[in-house]
């Protein structure tokens, strides 16, 4: 039974099969559900408590 994860930064599960995974140099694995994701948190440097469309905004 494939596992299903949350984003690493908005929150939302990723269906088995789909998303990119990022593997930091320290072994800690990044999930992402959306290039979106992934370029706010890496490149941008975002916080996703300060975004409406995050679930980490709405607090869960």
């Amino acid at each position: 039974m494939p596992q299903v994860y949350p984003c690493d930064f908005c929150g939302r599960n990723i269906p088995p099969g789909t998303g990119t995974s990022l593997v930091r140099r320290d072994g800690r694995v990044l999930r992402f559900c959306s290039s979106k994701c992934r370029k706010s948190m890496i490149n941008l440097k975002r916080d996703p408590r300060k975004f409406k469309w995050t679930l980490k905004y709405r607090g869960r």
